[in-house]
């Protein structure tokens, strides 16, 4: 396949509500698509950078002055997704914007050969179980209303976003108002090794597990934090590189391992780390950054490997967006079908995608 160019484009994505979590509050998404250009076919990545810095050192002009710098120049004699990695390996971290690029190359790969990327990554299951990201709330009231609708839609697994002083108090009215449902929480680092004893009362309400409760450099104070308490420890931040995943694991720092592609420098790698997960017996499940449908697509096509036992963060279109930029995922009695076509599976509608466009920008090799 030879590679012709590539297109950086960035559009403005209004959330349907905002979203907050304990390093702070979207209420639009500053999204950067890339565009892979070949002679045999396209292909589309979507970069889950946020604005700013928060979720982690990397945001979304950080992630295009490093394409359009460094990374696309690179790719001059890159011929399929598999020389993506070696041909960027020499600069250093930006792995959301490797995973976009990536993405883009794969799919206009997998197009070209008419090949799906759940078939591609090993995917046994044609629809997934999808669980519900719910974000911190101004009061209880309004956390109870928000996860009653999300059950009524049918998501077969809530996960609260806390914080100190937003943890037990809505764990609990959860737990009491709906019961026995699939129940987790989600820290992004809000703690430190020091509240053990606090989070040990959330031992309680039989959760889960509890997402990245400590920085994401921390992973002996998650070693540690795991023998005081009994609720089951997921490491999302922490988790790089499938490298990352087994110093983990023999840590026995996590039992249980949200996979982001974005995070972790693209599908590829994903795919080993889940490998890595599966060969030392750890769950593993697919997390979200609130993409558009483009990310979404392959998301579910990671979310249907044999691995993925937990339903992840692979929501509906319409938990987030109004109007997304691809034929929306819509709920079926709490699962979403997996893409079957070539590549991702799912292409951008041309309308849609051109009212949320804020620049484009043509990178030709």
């Amino acid at each position: 396949m030879k590679l012709t160019g590539f297109e950086l484009r960035r559009i403005s994505m209004p959330l349907v509500s905002p979203f907050r979590t304990s390093f702070g509050t979207e209420t639009t998404r500053d999204v950067l698509l890339v565009r892979a250009v070949s002679t045999e076919a396209e292909g589309w990545g979507e970069c889950v950078a946020m604005s700013g810095p928060l979720y982690s050192s990397e945001y979304v002009d950080a992630a295009a002055d490093v394409l359009r710098r460094f990374f696309v120049p690179a790719l001059a004699s890159v011929e399929s997704a598999v020389g993506v990695g070696p041909a960027l390996s020499r600069f250093h971290g930006h792995r959301m914007a490797k995973a976009a690029v990536e993405t883009a190359v794969l799919d206009a790969e997998l197009r070209a050969e008419n090949r799906p990327l759940a078939r591609e990554l090993g995917a046994v299951r044609d629809r997934v179980p999808c669980g519900v990201s719910v974000g911190i709330m101004d009061s209880i009231g309004e956390l109870l209303d928000a996860v009653g609708g999300y059950l009524e839609q049918g998501y077969v697994r809530i996960k609260l976003k806390i914080q100190p002083g937003w943890d037990i108090e809505p764990v609990r009215a959860v737990r009491e108002q709906f019961g026995d449902i699939l129940l987790q929480v989600d820290a992004n680092t809000a703690y430190t090794l020091a509240d053990a004893r606090h989070l040990a009362r959330l031992d309680p309400f039989d959760l889960l597990l509890i997402e990245q409760p400590l920085d994401e450099e921390d992973v002996l104070g998650h070693a540690d934090l795991a023998q005081q308490i009994s609720t089951p420890v997921c490491l999302d931040e922490s988790i790089t590189s499938a490298r990352a995943a087994a110093a983990a694991i023999r840590l026995r720092a996590c039992a249980i391992v949200n996979i982001k592609p974005g995070r972790v420098g693209g599908y590829l790698e994903a795919r080993r780390i889940h490998d890595v997960c599966v060969a030392n017996d750890i769950p593993v499940w697919c997390g979200g950054m609130l993409e558009t449908g483009i990310g979404r697509a392959a998301n579910v096509a990671l979310a249907a490997l044999p691995g993925c036992t937990l339903p992840g963060d692979t929501s509906a279109s319409d938990r987030y967006y109004r109007t997304d930029i691809t034929p929306p995922f819509t709920l079926d009695n709490g699962y979403l079908p997996v893409p079957t076509s070539a590549g991702i599976g799912i292409e951008p509608l041309e309308a849609e995608l051109a009212a949320v466009t804020t620049s484009t920008e043509w990178l030709p090799l």
